[in-house]
């Protein structure tokens, strides 16, 4: 494989995560701060390009490094229809896309316009791998018991499938030819099916489903969720905050943070055992519910996320679905890695860069009956 040189850029809501690789190895990292008063001066996201842009690139300077001679520029992405997992090229539609933030306004929406800037300016391809738009799903996994109420995938798709790839390549098998069930443990939690290298089933971590997390709800008894819409004690914005930002551990014991609810056990707060031990056992349950879509043919179930380097996680969920297959811990977030690495394979031809179309894979099934 040759020395490819490989730019990694990561937009988040204040920051901008930055990493370059060469040969797959990182060799520079670093998580750009923006000022939040500034931020809130751009109207649309895509305002803060310039912004960002010239932060990224007086970081860069600061450190002595250079994107002369980089052969790839790879994001995040966002903002765009459904699509199958893979590496996509950043081309005219997307780059469209990601600029009106066509499906969801986010910060991530900016990686593919700092990366074909980037391309254009210095040379090199630039590249989305994985982006939070990937949607696999069976049909099945869509439906719900209410019409026009629908699951989509909304999950840590780019983490998922690097840790699926990297799986496969320490037992010998390509991720295309094994049954994973991968547990993404974090400030959000997603536990997903992934079969034959496709995410076809998982919690939506977005919109109230699942295990709750540190900071979301997780799955709720709707009526009661619906008593407390029209109790008149909470805004709409309150109760959207609660589904994904002062949900789960936060509502419970005002912290999103696993290791001080840790503290708490230690000094003997048995209500913040109770709720950590809760969590845990709904990702346990969550496990259950994919090996059963997978039909018991599992190679592995895989714990990651920051809150997998928790031994007391891991040893009470592998006490819950060691039966289900053998549990491999790979804790850690592995985005910056997972976009050098997509690069890699598109840029090594391992794997071919797909095109954009802006045509959602899955539009919804009233049309089709």
């Amino acid at each position: 494989m040759k020395n490819y040189k490989v730019f990694a850029i990561n937009p988040g809501s204040t920051s901008t995560k930055i990493a370059m690789f060469e040969g797959g190895r990182e060799v520079f990292s670093e998580n750009v701060s923006h000022d939040a008063g500034i931020l809130k001066e751009f109207k649309e996201i895509s305002d803060q390009f310039v912004y960002r842009k010239e932060m990224i690139l007086e970081e860069l300077k600061k450190a002595g490094q250079t994107l002369e001679g980089v052969d790839a520029f790879s994001a995040r992405g966002g903002g765009l229809v459904n699509v199958e997992g893979g590496v996509y090229k950043v081309e005219e539609k997307l780059l469209e896309h990601a600029r009106i933030g066509y499906t969801v306004k986010h910060p991530a929406t900016l990686g593919a316009q700092l990366a074909y800037a980037f391309s254009k300016e210095y040379g090199g391809e630039a590249f989305v791998v994985n982006p939070p738009d990937v949607d696999e799903f069976c049909d099945e996994a869509r439906v719900t018991g209410l019409k026009g109420v629908y699951r989509e995938s909304r999950i840590h798709a780019l983490n998922q499938k690097e840790i699926g790839i990297r799986y496969g390549a320490k037992v010998g098998r390509r991720y295309e030819k094994l049954n994973l069930i991968i547990c993404h443990i974090g400030g959000g939690i997603s536990v997903t099916a992934h079969k034959n290298g496709r995410m076809v089933d998982s919690n939506d971590i977005a919109n109230g489903d699942g295990p709750m997390a540190p900071t979301r709800c997780g799955q709720l008894p709707v009526k009661d969720v619906i008593a407390m819409c029209f109790s008149g004690k909470y805004t709409e914005r309150e109760m959207r905050d609660k589904v994904t930002k002062t949900g789960g551990l936060v509502d419970h014991l005002g912290t999103s943070d696993a290791r001080e609810v840790g503290r708490m056990i230690e000094q003997g707060n048995a209500y913040a055992r109770l709720v950590y031990n809760a969590m845990i056992y709904e990702i346990g349950k969550t496990v259950g519910a994919m090996a059963a879509v997978l039909k018991g043919k599992v190679d592995a179930v895989i714990l990651t996320g920051g809150i997998s380097h928790d031994t007391y996680v891991v040893e009470y969920l592998k006490e819950m679905v060691s039966f289900v297959g053998p549990v491999e811990v790979m804790a850690g977030e592995f985005e910056m890695e997972a976009l050098a690495a997509g690069a890699i394979r598109v840029l090594d031809g391992q794997e071919e860069a797909k095109c954009y179309i802006g045509v959602p894979v899955w539009k919804g099934f009233e049309t089709e009956f």
